[in-house]
């Protein structure tokens, strides 16, 4: 399916300034999603994010989050909302799965969680639609995420809003506001298993790298 597609054919028939929570999980990947989707829709971004094991990491993706939503301009209203902050949801969903490389189960079940939170609570205060920011990164399983989204859609009131936000050049315009902004861009998910992958990489390459010098 062409998701970008999908969601702007759901946009035509969604009406004027309709309700989104958007789950957000920092704010490179909001820029250019809330940049476009601003215009059409009066957004909340829920930062719902209990993977990111670290409360420091954590603290600085919401204030930066926060910074760039009260900087950039949008049609109509942003604002932000911040969810319960639990590393034992993340760690539970994880056990045995703990090696698994990223895009693998583990990456699913965290999608789960953070999306299924999103559309409960999208159905408790009565968005129309319900959408995450996921789908922006290259490294992010799309196809996967969509197809949690359209499950949910099914199980909650609110309609899922189909997305793929690289289309359209997404991820290059999230980069480029990241400059024009100064946002802080982390090199990993947030879980601690990611950072340790990212680590060995960053050290099996300075070594591969060593030897070639």
């Amino acid at each position: 399916m062409n998701y970008n597609l999908k969601m702007e054919e759901q946009i035509m028939k969604a009406g004027e300034s309709p309700r989104l929570l958007l789950h957000v999980c920092c704010a490179p990947c909001s820029s250019s999603v809330l940049e476009r989707l601003g215009e059409i829709f009066e957004i909340t971004c829920l930062f719902y994010n209990p993977n990111i094991t670290e409360e420091e990491e954590y603290q600085k993706r919401l204030l930066e989050l926060q910074r760039f939503v009260g900087a950039l301009k949008t049609k109509y209203q942003v604002s932000i909302l911040e969810g319960r902050y639990q590393k034992e949801e993340f760690f539970e969903i994880s056990k045995g799965l703990e090696k698994e490389p990223e895009r693998g189960k583990r990456c699913l079940r965290c999608y789960q969680l953070r999306l299924e939170e999103t559309a409960r609570l999208a159905e408790e205060y009565h968005y129309p639609f319900f959408a995450t920011t996921l789908t922006l990164s290259p490294y992010k399983n799309s196809d996967a995420i969509n197809e949690i989204g359209k499950i949910l859609d099914e199980k909650y009131q609110p309609s899922y809003l189909y997305s793929d936000f690289k289309k359209k050049n997404g991820y290059k315009r999230s980069i480029e506001l990241s400059l024009e902004y100064h946002l802080y861009r982390q090199d990993y998910c947030g879980c601690i298993y990611s950072k340790l992958e990212r680590m060995a990489q960053k050290e099996k390459n300075s070594i591969n790298y060593s030897s070639i010098k």
